[in-house]
């Protein structure tokens, strides 16, 4: 038998994602699959992608049931996230794919959300300087948002190497349909994505704003101030990120990551303006979500980090 692992949000987009990775594990095997809104239903109706797995049926959000598992895996909107693992033995790990703790400090938690800040648990990155080993000890690991991982990856090694302000920074990055979650939504509607590219919360409100400054400010010191702009794209999965900064010393694309665990960077200093330019793209699915959960959990369980990773996109 393998290792026992349950997911709670497993009706989502990220879930699934979660359900597919977890299905080709060759080291875990699926327990509890809880979907509040969908219990009782056949996993295949939410993601009938997923043949292989007709025969499994989404079970009401039950913490003592999620606890009989050897690792839970939390896919669900922060408020529920909080009340779930708060709800969990001690002894249990579990990796949150929401933001409930991501973030040390309660003041930028309650500038960005309205529930009360729940503490921060380990942050998974493992590319960050000493996650790897953190991660491994930890019991509870915060999986980072799906832009914040593409802006950390992508400025860290500038911002520690002493490369960039941290001070100046500017992303603009845009993200797939899914990003937004599997809800239905009327700026998610057909007729108004369909030849639209369009921003939002922008002006600085976007919640993974105070997450990059916060794994910044540890990558190299200092208190780095980002203006970010998200967006939306015409595309279901994926996020480009284009992550600019003012240097100290003087061809990606989205569709290349999807279905792997991969970022890709492109570098280039623009020696006109001083700034550096990094864009990343990865899958906000994958890398920015459930292949990056994964990823965490198999450190946390003593496992090669890159099993049923993939390193490899799809196509078309």
């Amino acid at each position: 038998m393998g290792i026992r692992v349950a997911v709670a949000g497993a009706s989502g987009y990220a879930g699934g994602e979660l359900l597919r990775i977890i299905g080709a594990h060759p080291d875990l095997e699926l327990g509890p699959l809880a979907a509040a809104t969908s219990a009782g239903a056949p996993v295949t109706v939410a993601h009938p992608h997923l043949a292989h797995l007709d025969e499994h049926t989404f079970e009401p959000l039950d913490p003592a049931r999620l606890s009989s598992a050897d690792l839970v895996f939390l896919a669900l909107p922060h408020e529920e996230s909080a009340a779930v693992s708060a709800a969990l033995p001690a002894g249990v790990p579990v990796v949150d794919l929401s933001a409930s703790f991501r973030l040390a400090d309660p003041q930028a938690w309650s500038v960005y959300y309205r529930t009360p800040h729940a503490g921060q648990w380990c942050y998974g990155l493992p590319e960050l300087p000493g996650a790897r080993e953190r991660i491994a000890a930890a019991r509870r690991v915060a999986a980072p948002g799906c832009y914040a991982t593409a802006a950390i990856l992508a400025l860290a090694p500038l911002v520690a190497a002493g490369l960039a302000d941290p001070g100046d920074i500017v992303i603009v990055a845009a993200s797939g349909t899914s990003g937004a979650g599997r809800s239905p939504s009327a700026a998610l509607l057909a007729t108004e994505v369909i030849g639209a590219m369009s921003a939002y919360q922008a002006g600085g409100t976007h919640r993974h704003t105070p997450e990059i400054e916060q794994a910044l400010r540890l990558a190299g010191g200092g208190e780095p101030v980002v203006s970010f702009t998200p967006m939306l794209a015409l595309m279901p999965r994926g996020i480009l990120a284009t992550c600019t900064a003012r240097l100290r010393d003087p061809g990606t694309a989205t569709a290349a990551t999807n279905g792997s665990n991969m970022a890709h960077l492109q570098a280039a200093a623009d020696a006109h303006a001083g700034r550096a330019v990094v864009v990343a793209a990865l899958d906000n699915l994958g890398k920015g979500a459930a292949g990056q959960a994964v990823q965490a959990a198999n450190l946390m369980l003593g496992l090669p980090e890159t099993t049923a990773l993939s390193l490899q996109g799809v196509a078309p």
